[in-house]
């Protein structure tokens, strides 16, 4: 994974360790991300957003050749 989308993922990972739906229901987070997603903060739903956008833009031949901004 690039370089640029290291940080969205720390940071998602993060924000996933720290929500109510680990830490008080006892969830794993990849259960969290896939299966209650409604149930995160708003900061993780956006966060898990752009670290879509950032993988779909590595796979973009238009972007791949300008780097992410």
């Amino acid at each position: 994974m690039s370089s640029s989308c290291q940080d969205l993922l720390s940071a998602l990972k993060n924000c996933l360790l720290h929500s109510d739906c680990v830490l008080k229901q006892g969830r794993l987070p990849s259960e969290c991300l896939k299966e209650h997603i409604d149930e995160l903060p708003e900061q993780c739903q956006s966060l898990r957003k752009a670290m879509f956008e950032c993988k779909r833009n590595m796979l973009d031949m238009r972007k791949r050749f300008r780097g992410n901004a």
